[in-house]
């Protein structure tokens, strides 16, 4: 278990939804953190701020030389479920060729990584990736646990499902779009709604990373980090606007579905076995506590 008082610790992606929240727990816990960006960012507690674009190789090394981190959480990535092809190269180099930078840059420096992986990975029983976001994912995961085996760099990834809770900004998203279409009384335009999805609460995810960077028998695996529970879409809204008491009706079928989506439902016995994690917030308590922060958000606007 680290000494956090005495840990260094690397947040790359520090100034996105997760990010931010794991930069302010690893505070809590008295870690000295470093956070990583690819644009300028105004600090907000006590995290001493780094300007890289992770694609590039020799500012990745030049940046963990500097920085020599005892724990690194790399969540910097280009998340999209676009299948757009022209968006295929960016969401490769972001997503995958980032990683092995990274991967090689911390062979001969002794720290431990923790990955944010995507419980989008592929799996050995299904065909093929269905995003090119799943593609790169599945090919980073794969590339940290060559890096372990082969050059003995103590990585493990974390394969999160579907983030939500206060603080997440991005309105494209499904529980930040209808939650904000609601409290201004507007209609939510969706999909079928018949997809499952595994909602995860954002404190819960945060506690994962925390328990991989404690655990001693994390290093090489991967683990799934959600409820383990499938929600489809419609009833996760429905509940939305349940909790919300709103009058409006979501719209459904108004847009189409996205190609080749499924189902991905997170097995948390491996990662119960390693890492002694298991969520705790249920999906009505973390979607009350998220409305709660958007209609007060709304408040001060």
């Amino acid at each position: 278990m680290p000494q956090w008082q005495r840990t260094r610790a690397l947040v790359t992606g520090a100034s996105g939804f997760i990010g931010a929240h794991l930069t302010r727990r690893l505070e809590q816990l008295g870690a000295e953190v470093h956070a990583v960006s690819r644009r300028p960012q105004s600090r907000t507690g006590r995290e001493i701020w780094h300007q890289c674009d992770l694609r590039d190789a020799e500012p990745t090394a030049e940046l963990l030389g500097t920085v020599r981190p005892d724990l690194l959480f790399h969540l910097a990535s280009e998340v999209t479920g676009t299948r757009d092809v022209g968006m295929v190269r960016a969401i490769l180099n972001g997503n995958l060729i980032a990683a092995v930078n990274l991967l090689t840059a911390a062979v001969d420096q002794p720290m431990r990584l923790v990955f944010a992986g995507s419980i989008e990975e592929l799996r050995s029983d299904q065909g093929v990736p269905h995003s090119p976001y799943s593609a790169a994912k599945t090919s980073a995961a794969i590339y940290a646990r060559l890096f372990h085996h082969l050059f003995s760099v103590d990585v493990s990834v974390l394969r999160i499902a579907m983030v939500y809770g206060p603080g997440q900004q991005d309105t494209t998203k499904l529980v930040p779009y209808v939650t904000t279409s609601l409290l201004n009384g507007q209609t939510a335009q969706l999909g079928s709604g018949t997809r499952l999805v595994d909602w995860i609460y954002i404190d819960d995810v945060i506690e994962a990373f925390i328990a991989a960077a404690e655990s001693p028998k994390a290093a090489g695996g991967m683990y799934d980090v959600g409820s383990g529970i499938g929600v489809s879409i419609r009833d996760t809204v429905e509940l939305l606007h349940r909790l919300a008491a709103s009058p409006t009706t979501p719209e459904y079928g108004a847009l189409p579905d996205r190609q080749l989506d499924r189902a991905h439902i997170a097995d948390l016995g491996p990662t119960g076995a390693a890492l002694g994690w298991h969520p705790r917030t249920s999906l009505v308590d973390g979607l009350k506590n998220t409305l709660a922060w958007y209609a007060d958000q709304g408040r001060r606007t």
